[in-house]
């Protein structure tokens, strides 16, 4: 994928269908999770083990860590709503949290119902939005945005997945994710570049493993052989 094309993805999920927020509506906070927070804090609110996959190395360290409420230690909690919870990490801070909800703890709910609760916290939607589009690069484009709020700093994304049926919550830092993003089109870019290289360094070094090993074996078998 090229860079362009992963800054267009990123572009149109800041600016499609934008809704009016709220005066008062706090979006930098998510369960107490603010954007920000290196990875051990949100690993210590969150009461799980401060060991993220690492998404890039270079230009920038992107870093992802799954949060799953129900198995979550002292903070589990088994009627919890959401089943899983992504922190995303640009250079150890956090810039984007991904919500999936649980489809037996939301059967039977609309995108009203949803709508009514999150606005509780963070202020009404006064015009609720409704489209499709990719809201971040890897997820289905055809996920339906059901609404947002936002604010010059952050932005909240309810959405519906088209093949899953479930809700899910898209929350990010249009500062720290927008230059996410950027770094890891750089990063693929980078990796674009090298693989040439590096398949030939990795066949080199088959060759010379190769090499010592059937010697090994010669040697081995020389020294054992009987006429």
């Amino acid at each position: 994928m090229s860079i362009t094309r992963v800054l267009a993805l990123w572009t149109a999920s800041i600016v499609i269908s934008a809704t009016s927020l709220s005066a008062g509506a706090e979006l930098s906070t998510y369960r107490g999770f603010q954007f920000g927070m290196s990875v051990a804090a949100v690993a210590r609110h969150g009461g799980i083990s401060p060991e993220p996959r690492i998404v890039d190395q270079r230009p920038e360290l992107i870093q992802e860590l799954m949060w799953l409420p129900t198995r979550a230690g002292a903070m589990a909690d088994e009627g919890d709503s959401a089943q899983k919870i992504l922190f995303t990490f640009y250079n150890d801070q956090l810039s984007r949290v991904v919500v999936s909800y649980d489809r037996s703890r939301t059967e039977g709910l609309t995108a009203e119902d949803l709508i009514e609760a999150i606005s509780t916290t963070y202020g009404v939607a006064p015009i609720p939005s409704v489209g499709t589009a990719p809201l971040i690069p890897g997820r289905n484009a055809d996920d339906k945005i059901l609404a947002r709020w936002e604010d010059p700093q952050y932005s909240i994304t309810l959405f519906r997945s088209k093949y899953l049926s479930t809700f899910g919550l898209v929350l990010l830092s249009k500062r720290l994710d927008g230059l996410s993003m950027v770094a890891h089109a750089e990063a693929m870019l980078l990796d674009e570049r090298e693989a040439p290289a590096r398949e030939s360094a990795r066949r080199q070094g088959r060759t010379d493993d190769d090499r010592l090993r059937e010697e090994t074996v010669r040697r081995a078998n020389k020294a054992a052989f009987k006429p």
